[in-house]
């Protein structure tokens, strides 16, 4: 820790731009971050200066993570020299940077990642002043344990504490270690949305229970906090009266008690009520550097391995201990022994065991400098810098320990094996030796997806050598395009990239990092559609596939073409902090489809329409009225006038969709506008409709008052009774409303948009609203078991008779054609999030709800997937930690699937599940196996074959498509002597709706049979070879 001057500091500074979005932040870039962290976090994030020591690929990785999240600076320091066994790791340095500065060589390429972060880089001695200048730390590639106690104690002495992180990789071995001073704030421990349970009753009593209605459990654990809304009777618990949070303590799912509170005295409750979750900050001690070393809080990730601990623990210190030393890290017996003496001064009392097995090999391989554990222990630490920038999530307290022995060769190799070769690779070789490289150089693998896992993986896989051989390559696919939101998480991408295919630049991107690098790049989605594209041989050709996907049923296609061709396949996937790995290797884990995630809860019909009582609701509602307004009335109008059979096939749905439709044609093709203004006039008319007119009808049905047959009042529970909202035109919401509905309706008839405020207050003081007078006989949906049938038939029919005789013939109107929107989320200037914020908080106006601002509105209705940097590089580094087992066929106890949440953080392994079994007399078999038939056969020699070779008959036979073309009864005998004769391939093209592309080599037949004891067993598919 040297006191000798200020260090001299190297600027790379960007020109950036600091537009002030939305909060001081661009919304723009950081959509799928904001959901994770807000606005308040992101910026104190953007007021955080940053500093990194270390710049190997460890220190890259944790730059280039939050750099990407919006910090205010990073300053990366190193006085280093580029080694060519950095690149193994390093993917910012190329063989020409060899010998020049690893801190210039990264900064010029960190600088692009993201305009808004100032990126330095510095050289010379650490000194004091020089770390006053940070409010994080993180120091990588440690070399001396004396040196990084000074500067933790250094750090934690000052009036406003530095943040203060250690990081290492050393092999197949990682460490992260954290100290954020006394008192450290954190201000939400978990960053879950807050929860909220309607109340249904509360007792007078110490410590009250408050039970809530049984259509949601409350979700609450012991120690949260809640406060009241909306009760009545105990007015005392209301946070408008009381002011006050409460503590909880769980009593079921339904149910907890208030601690510290007598409710005794408090008024008798009377009903509504909603309780809300409030995130009380909470301050954590943290020790120091030198403390912990003596006594260690370990947050344990493999239970499996928790034994190991200690030992992991003193082995890091012998390890910096030795290098302190003016040692390099061991390699030879000779030198494992000398850092085995250290440790054994450290480790305590002669009672207190090493393993010595794992001491050894972790010693043995410290040498070596990994990509995916640099990604792996990068995308934790990173996590962790911005936890000490934000307050928010709950830091690691405070070691951290990660191996992956299970990866290193089962057979010990000869020490010629991991020498230095002078190439790129030997930071891996130091750990695998030259075959591994050689072999791992000559894989063919497909990766599906270039979006932000997908840009990780090829990074991952340049650095590995992956595909980089003679005999290797890598496909990457991906049909999108890029989106400035994409450049948050998506780091191969960057502002001059938008508007490209994202596999090609990714692709190209990656190919930079790795010149040798074998990857080709393709435009097209993977699907039943496209597999003339992606061809039996195509499949035939891989060693594995790694999936980078954002949605289920893509992945699930894949994970079948990895079953039926037996192939190894990486699943991944994110969601905010969250994180999982999943193993899929043949025949010894179940694939990715046999386990599948609970499906989206879906909000009843009833409660969308006339009764929400969240702000989800309103959201819906407000996205469902766009696709109804917008998009799917105007192409009701096109089909009309355009596709000769729109009525006929209109008229084979009921009678409700019937009438909706065709009114919704009548009125937009007889009451379309001619100029902006009458689109004023139609938004005005609709603002009239939804939030006063039907709200009026409502209360007409259901007074406030209004009680059932047993003397229940119906607003209550989940139903909050509604209030009649009357237009304002100088009320920012109802305006707001206004203008995004007139410009959606312009837009879809081609009328010129209008922005200006005064225009359409103008607009407005002129315009009529018809007085409404709500109507007895008119039935209202209660709820989801009211089955109330339609009234006034005889209207409906009288009103169908009216639109279909006034409706202009389709010929009159053949040149006109309106609009379709096509709702975009992204586009901040459409209108489309404008519409469905005012809509939806309008109407949560309407019922008392909670309004949300316009971000929360776009990432609700548009269903935005919260994606994160850091989430993002750890799980892609945990996925190609597994590859390195999938590569050696390890056995299935080696392989580790893996679930993270970087906001508490929580870190888990499992054991795979291996695949389940079936039988059919006393062959067993899994999902992985299949009858294989060759020569294309007739359908007579097929049933023959399972005859005489299996001892089954089969009973009917149908494809993947769902078609049947064989079944043993009920069929007509003429039918089935035709196609006995036939070859399989010509039933399934002639019978089958199959349509088989040039090469096609494989039909797949699922067959029901019988056994010779009447059983109908399960067995697997057959696959028909055609050739």
């Amino acid at each position: 820790f040297s006191l000798r001057g200020q260090s001299q500091i190297d600027l790379h500074k960007m020109a950036s731009k600091r537009n002030q979005i939305e909060h001081g932040i661009d919304t723009d870039l950081q959509s799928r971050a904001l959901p994770v962290y807000g606005f308040d976090a992101m910026n104190r994030m953007r007021a955080s200066d940053v500093l990194v020591i270390g710049s190997k690929g460890l220190g890259l990785e944790i730059a280039k993570n939050i750099i990407l999240s919006g910090v205010k600076s990073v300053t990366v320091h190193d006085d280093e020299p580029v080694q060519i066994a950095d690149l193994s790791s390093q993917f910012y340095a190329t063989e020409a940077d060899v010998g020049k500065a690893r801190s210039a060589v990264n900064v010029e390429k960190l600088a692009l990642l993201n305009q808004y972060v100032e990126v330095k880089s510095a050289t010379g001695p650490i000194t004091p002043e020089f770390l006053k200048n940070f409010k994080v730390v993180v120091s990588t590639n440690n070399n001396s344990l004396k040196r990084l106690i000074e500067m933790n104690e250094f750090c934690r002495s000052q009036p406003e504490v530095i943040r203060f992180i250690v990081a290492d990789t050393f092999g197949l071995f990682g460490v992260v270690f954290c100290d954020f001073g006394k008192e450290f704030p954190v201000n939400d421990k978990d960053g879950e949305p807050l929860l909220s349970s309607i109340i249904t009753s509360i007792t007078n009593e110490k410590e009250p229970v408050v039970t809530v209605h049984e259509d949601k459990k409350h979700g609450l654990t012991d120690g949260d906090f809640v406060k009241f809304a909306e009760v009545r009777g105990m007015e005392e618990l209301n946070f408008s009266k009381s002011a006050t949070a409460y503590e909880i303590r769980e009593i079921g799912p339904f149910s907890f008690k208030l601690l510290g509170v007598d409710s005794t005295n408090f008024g008798q409750y009377a009903g509504g009520g909603v309780a809300t979750q409030v995130k009380v900050q909470i301050k954590l001690n943290f020790k120091s550097l030198a403390e912990n070393l003596k006594e260690p809080n370990i947050n344990t990730s493999d239970w499996g391995k928790i034994d190991r601990q200690h030992t992991l623990h003193v082995l890091y210190q012998a390890l910096l201990t030795h290098r302190e030393n003016g040692s390099n890290l061991p390699f030879t017996n000779e030198e494992i022994e000398q850092v085995l003496n250290i440790a054994n001064g450290i480790k305590g009392g002669d009672d207190v065991k090493l393993e010595l097995d794992i001491f050894k090999k972790i010693a043995k391989t410290s040498r070596g400098d990994l990509c995916p554990m640099a990604a792996t222990i990068g995308g934790f630490a990173s996590h962790e810098v911005l936890k000490a920038c934000s307050s928010k999530f709950t830091p690691l307290q405070q070691f951290f320990y990660l191996d992956a022995l299970e990866c290193l060769p089962t057979d010990l190799l000869s020490d010629d094996e991991y020498a230095p070769t002078g190439s790129r690779y030997d930071g891996q070789i130091a750990v695998f030796g030259k075959t591994f490289q050689k072999k791992l150089g000559d894989l063919n693998y497909f990766l599906v997806g270039s979006g932000a896992l997908g840009c990780e993986y090829l990074k991952n896989f340049a650095m590995m050598g992956l595909g980089c051989g003679p005999e290797g390559s890598v496909t990457v696919t991906d049909m999108d395009i890029i989106e400035k939101s994409n450049l948050s998480r998506q780091f191969l991408f960057r502002n001059t990239d938008i508007g490209q295919l994202k596999s090609t630049t990714a692709a190209h991107a990656a190919k930079i990092m790795n010149p040798s690098f074998n990857v080709h790049s393709r435009s097209i989605r993977v699907g039943t559609d496209t597999e003339s594209t992606f061809t039996d041989s195509f499949w035939e050709k891989l060693d594995g596939v790694a999936n980078a996907l954002d949605n289920i049923q893509a992945r699930q296609y894949v994970d079948t073409r990895c079953v039926f061709y037996k192939k190894p396949l990486m699943e991944s996937g994110t969601l905010g902090t969250k994180g999982n790995v999943q193993v899929v290797k043949p025949h010894l884990t179940e694939t990715y489809s046999d386990s599948r995630d609970p499906p989206e809860k879906t909000i009843p019909l009833c409660t969308l329409k006339n009764f929400p009582n969240t702000i989800d609701h309103t959201l819906q509602w407000a996205r469902d009225t766009f696709e109804e307004l917008f998009r799917q009335g105007p192409e009701n109008v096109n089909d009309y006038i355009h596709k000769s059979d729109f009525l006929a096939n209109l008229d084979k749905q009921g009678a409700g969709i019937v009438k909706l439709t065709l009114e919704s044609v009548y009125r937009n093709l007889s009451e379309g506008p001619k100029n902006f203004e009458d689109c004023v006039k139609w938004a005005r008319d609709l603002f009239q409709d939804y939030y006063h007119n039907t709200i009026t009808q409502l209360l007409y049905n259901f007074p406030e008052d209004s009680v059932d047959k047993n003397g229940v009042r119906f607003w209550s529970g989940p139903k909050r009774a509604p209030k009649i909202l009357d237009f304002d035109v100088n009320d920012t919401t109802h305006l707001d409303f206004i203008i995004a509905a007139a410009n959606l309706r312009a837009q879809s008839y081609d009328i010129e948009p209008q922005r200006d405020v005064e225009y359409f207050k103008k607009v407005l003081s002129n315009v009529k609203v018809a007085p409404f007078q709500a109507k007895a006989g008119i039935k209202i949906q209660a709820n989801e078991n009211d089955n109330t049938a339609p009234p006034a038939q005889d209207e409906d029919e009288e009103r169908l008779h009216f639109l279909k005789k006034n409706l202009p013939e389709p010929t009159s109107v053949s040149n006109f054609k309106m609009n379709p929107i096509e709702f975009e989320k992204d586009n901040d200037e459409n209108f489309h999030i404008d519409f469905i914020t005012a809509a939806s908080n309008l109407r949560a106006r309407n019922y008392r709800i909670d309004e949300a601002d316009r971000h929360t509105s776009k990432v609700i209705a548009g269903k935005i997937t919260p994606a994160i940097a850091t989430t993002t590089t750890m799980i892609t580094g945990l996925a190609s930690i597994e590859l390195y087992k999938v590569i050696q066929d390890k056995p299935l106890d080696h392989y580790k699937n893996a679930f993270v949440n970087l906001a508490l953080p929580f870190v888990a392994f499992s054991d795979p599940i291996a695949p389940a079994k079936k039988k059919y007399y006393d062959t067993t078999f899994t999902v992985w196996d299949n009858f294989m038939i060759s020569g294309n056969p007739t359908l007579a020699e097929l049933i023959q074959h399972f005859k005489s070779n299996h001892k089954l008959s089969i009973e009917a036979i149908t494809l993947p498509n769902g078609a049947s073309f064989y079944r043993s009864f009920g069929m007509n005998k003429d039918t089935v002597a035709q196609r006995m004769k036939m070859k399989i391939s010509d039933i399934c093209t002639q019978f089958g709706k199959t349509t088989y592309y040039e090469g096609q080599k494989y039909q797949v037949l699922e067959i029901l049979v019988e056994d010779e004891e009447g059983n109908d067993p399960d067995v697997p598919n057959v696959i028909v070879k055609l050739g």
